[in-house]
């Protein structure tokens, strides 16, 4: 399969997107206490598989790789409600920062604002190169 400019420009600056959105999360964890370093680190967590999921499907429409995007966060945040995720993450601090440890039900409105953020993001990249 050849990847067309298209595919690999989009693919290109996801590959960006997720590096800067991966250092302003850590960044925000870091930094910021209580409330503020968690709504952004999870925002920012849905945001970055956002840029995973254009990577791997650079031709999708932005509305397909929301919804895509928020079935996996909203999937990964249930899967805290079973024990594995909080064994996996005693494990390697990567793998906590990947499968958490606890549900919460408050970060399932945070990571649709995480998909709103890199949608828009998205959407300015795009219009840059037409």
């Amino acid at each position: 399969m050849q990847l067309t400019r298209t595919a690999l420009g989009q693919r290109i600056a996801a590959t960006i997107a997720a590096v800067v959105t991966l250092a302003a999360g850590l960044a925000a964890r870091a930094f910021l206490d209580g409330a503020p370093a968690k709504i952004l680190g999870v925002a920012l967590w849905a945001t970055l598989v956002y840029w995973l999921v254009v990577f791997c499907a650079p031709g999708w429409s932005i509305r397909r790789v929301s919804i895509l995007t928020i079935a996996i966060s909203w999937a990964v945040e249930l899967f805290q409600i079973t024990p594995i995720p909080e064994a996996l993450s005693a494990r390697h601090v990567l793998l906590r920062m990947i499968f958490g440890t606890t549900f919460s039900a408050w970060d399932l409105p945070m990571y649709v604002g995480g998909v709103l953020l890199g949608a828009a993001a998205h959407r300015l990249l795009r219009g840059a190169g037409d």
